[in-house]
């Protein structure tokens, strides 16, 4: 884990606007003063800065110390190659997990296990037909169509959208999907008093 960057904006590279996606729905995230939000993959820090600035405290993984030099100066940074080791935050659960522009799916179950009960997850990513309008193009970098309807099939699913966007040209999936505070029997039981 990297400690937050002391360092002032100036000194660091102008960040990315962030994700439409998740300008749109972050505003759905629960503001809690014990919630985090969780920024999968974040870089250098263009979501984390967003959520900080809306009053979010903020964890961001990555596997680049000059991304989470600057992602630093917005929360927690976490410095790990979740693609070839373990998940560095096994057990800890976060209001809202946000990924963009990222696709690996063996820690799928990772970032589901990660949303607190009533916690938003916002993903974004590249979707089959990229291959024709540029990079990612491999296949295995690119969402096969329903696939994240699929892999959100235990989650509430509030969005989504699976097709070309312009400017600049691109085949996404996206999807707003938040895990149900309780489980129907719980929720039923809590409603009826125990009584069942």
């Amino acid at each position: 884990m990297l400690p937050n960057s002391a360092h002032s904006t100036a000194e660091h590279a102008a960040l990315h606007p962030p994700s439409d996606w998740v300008t749109r729905w972050s505003r759905l995230i629960a503001k809690d003063e014990n919630a985090c939000v969780l920024d999968v993959a974040c870089g250098p820090g263009r979501h984390m800065q967003w959520l900080s600035q809306a009053g979010h405290r903020v964890t961001g993984i990555d596997r680049s110390p000059e991304a989470l030099a600057s992602a630093g100066r917005f929360g927690e940074v976490i410095d790990a190659d979740i693609e070839s080791g373990p998940w560095p935050l096994p057990g800890r659960q976060f209001a809202s997990v946000i990924v963009t522009n990222y696709l690996w799916r063996p820690i799928f179950p990772a970032i589901l296990a990660s949303l607190a009960p009533g916690g938003l997850l916002v993903y974004e990513t590249f979707a089959v037909g990229n291959e024709s309008v540029g990079r990612p193009a491999r296949p295995e970098f690119l969402l096969k169509p329903g696939e994240l309807l699929q892999l959100c099939a235990g989650l509430r699913v509030i969005a989504y959208e699976d097709g070309f966007l312009d400017a600049p040209a691109r085949f996404v999936q996206r999807i707003v999907a938040r895990r149900e505070p309780y489980p129907a029997t719980e929720l039923f039981r809590a409603r009826l008093g125990n009584s069942v």
